[in-house]
């Protein structure tokens, strides 16, 4: 009985903490304008600060992530298939993600260094 009422509140749970996050983002975004309209700054020079700020590669570097978590989940559940060891899939997943993290990061240094 106890499980199915825990079951219940997983989505809920879930949709609020989601909804949290973005809240907090979208506050602190707007906060850190105010500061800098508070500075003083003109509005070209707010353009470029922000532009400053954005990275134009992070839907690579979360295509190279998330490949490599799936490589670590399809790595780990074969593994444990075959040995059926249930510490596999923690396992590769964490490397494999680890790996996806490192590579990202350093293909994209790569290619700012190349740009500029």
């Amino acid at each position: 009985m106890a499980v199915d009422v825990v079951a219940v509140f997983i989505p809920i749970i879930i949709t609020l903490v989601i909804g949290v996050v973005v809240i907090v983002a979208f506050y602190l975004e707007s906060k850190e304008k105010q500061m800098l309209i508070e500075k003083g700054l003109s509005a070209e020079e707010i353009k470029k600060f922000l532009e400053k700020k954005r990275d134009g590669l992070g839907l690579m570097k979360i295509g190279i992530i998330s490949i490599f978590f799936g490589l670590g989940l399809g790595v780990g559940m074969i593994l444990q298939d075959w040995s059926s060891k249930e510490y596999w899939i923690p396992l590769f997943l964490f490397v494999g993600t680890g790996i996806g993290f490192v590579l990202a990061n350093t293909i994209a240094n790569k290619i700012k260094s190349k740009n500029t």
